[in-house]
């Protein structure tokens, strides 16, 4: 076959978008703390932001409206029309698949420059950061550790192989490195190696330098002075706990079954990962995007967090006399450049509160059962309802439902938690949410006897004549989500009498 060269015409579609646009969308799935993050940022480099410090009046405080000025528009339709689904994968520097932005700057709404419309978030000049600049840095567990092994009466040889142990223990104090390969590497014995780890295993917190569950649990046990010969064989059997055989370890033990309660209950008051309290991360408070309160007229009012949204300026005094004084076109460039970053971060940053709050409403009008009644009355819902409710793409609900909380008379729940998938129902009537079946099983099981425990196939049953149509082995997958076991243990854990302990 001969080699040709020619010259073909291929129509095809690809997604471009201007990095203004991809800021947009970058915008809509960021959290409120990673707004803040964000917007920090802009205001550190783009000297034409800057903050709304004035108290925002009556006016200034409503919810943005629904309806898109001409200046949304484009960002609007853009929303509405394309799947961003796979924008994250795309670099908006340097990749030659974002178009040029070719707008001249100006061109937007004036009001921009003036968005005061939304309260500021708190900001690193606050007092409350100079407080938390004081803290001192928390203290890993390989330093406690290391600093014990400072003061510890050791010889050289022992101090050197105690930090070798030490690097091999991970963050739940267990250690995870081979005392064969170590006594290799530093060209020891195993032995020499094993008696420098019972001196790591002496220091704070106890049980760390463990090489497994049972010892862990032992070294707390010696401490306490309750390593008698039975609790050995118990710590060397805890298969058997996990398994409820009571009667199997009252055997192998030879005590009687108030001993093995007795042992349970001391070792479930102990610590099975020691290391944690020196590696846990400070807990952040969840604060809600969205409040949801029923009104006075029967309905529910629906109202952005306008505390996590931040409230922006764009200095348009300082820009016309910078402007004047500049000289050369780099300067004239960047100047341009900075309003029109600007001036699109003012107007994304409206759309994003706009957009919430527009997800928001259509996730509480479709889900108002579960908000009068509780989860029993929760909905199958999925992206594409609310998309198509609302004239938006799914790509773009998905962003908006990612990392947003939504505060209602019901608890602090995730915009995500009211999507659920659907379970058929029996004579063709309304789906039910897998989350209240969910329920519905949990339920069941709690009110069972113990000389009638119900398996999977009751439950099944019992489900079928209430209309819900589903199989044994999504019951059992339900289940064992909730960490409920199964109708043999239970059962042997009732009739046992260790369900107390157990």
């Amino acid at each position: 076959m001969a080699l040709v060269q020619r010259l073909e015409l291929r129509q095809g579609q690809s997604l471009v978008m201007t990095p203004q646009l991809q800021q947009a969308i970058k915008l809509l799935q960021l959290s409120n703390l990673e707004l803040a993050e964000y917007v920090e940022a802009e205001l550190e480099k783009n000297p034409l932001l800057e903050r709304d410090e004035r108290e925002p009046s009556d006016a200034e405080a409503e919810t943005p409206k629904e309806s898109a000025s001409s200046a949304d528009e484009p960002l609007e339709a853009a929303l509405a029309r394309e799947d961003f689904s796979k924008a994250d994968d795309l670099d908006a520097e340097g990749s030659d698949v974002y178009a040029e932005d070719s707008s001249p700057s100006g061109q937007l709404d004036a009001q921009l420059s003036d968005w005061t419309t939304l309260r500021s978030s708190a900001s690193l000049d606050d007092a409350g950061d100079e407080f938390g600049r004081t803290l001192a840095k928390a203290v890993s567990l390989k330093d406690h550790l290391l600093e014990q092994l400072s003061i510890a009466s050791v010889t050289a040889e022992q101090r050197f192989i105690a930090m070798a142990l030490i690097d091999g223990i991970d963050e739940a104090g267990y250690l995870r490195a081979d005392i064969a390969e170590i006594a290799i590497q530093l060209d020891t014995t195993e032995d020499f190696v094993t008696g420098v780890l019972e001196i790591v295993q002496g220091f704070d917190p106890t049980g760390v330098g463990a090489r497994n569950l049972s010892e862990c649990l032992a070294l707390q046990l010696r401490e306490l002075g309750r390593l008698d010969p039975a609790m050995q064989v118990f710590l060397a059997n805890l298969e058997l706990v996990g398994r409820r055989d009571i009667a199997g370890l009252c055997r192998i033990c030879g005590v009687d079954r108030d001993d093995i309660a007795d042992m349970i209950a001391e070792i479930r008051a102990l610590t099975p990962k020691p290391g944690l309290a020196f590696n846990s991360e400070p807990v952040q408070a969840v604060v809600p995007d969205v409040y949801v309160r029923e009104s006075a007229e029967g309905g529910w009012h629906i109202e952005l967090n306008a505390e996590t949204l931040p409230r922006l300026l764009i200095n348009s005094r300082y820009h016309a006399r910078v402007s004047r004084s500049a000289k050369d076109k780099d300067a004239k460039n960047y100047l341009m450049e900075c309003l029109n970053n600007a001036n699109w971060l003012v107007k994304s940053l409206d759309q994003r509160a706009r957009t919430i709050l527009k997800v928001a409403s259509e996730i509480v009008r479709q889900q108002d059962g579960f908000l009068a009644h509780g989860i029993r009355h929760l909905r199958p819902l999925n992206l594409r309802s609310i998309a198509d409710a609302i004239g938006m793409h799914e790509s773009t609900v998905s962003r908006v439902t990612s990392n947003k909380y939504i505060a209602t008379p019901r608890g602090i729940f995730e915009l995500k938690y009211f999507f659920t998938a659907a379970i058929s129902a029996i004579d063709g009537q309304e789906a039910h949410s897998a989350k209240a079946v969910r329920d519905r099983i949990r339920e069941m099981i709690e009110k069972e006897e113990s000389r009638n425990v119900l398996s999977d196939d009751r439950i099944v049953t019992m489900l079928t004549a209430d209309g819900v149509s589903i199989a044994r082995r999504t019951v059992a997958k339900y289940r064992e989500a909730m960490r409920i076991p199964s109708s043999v243990e239970r059962r042997r854990v009732k009739l046992s009498g260790a369900a107390a302990v157990l």
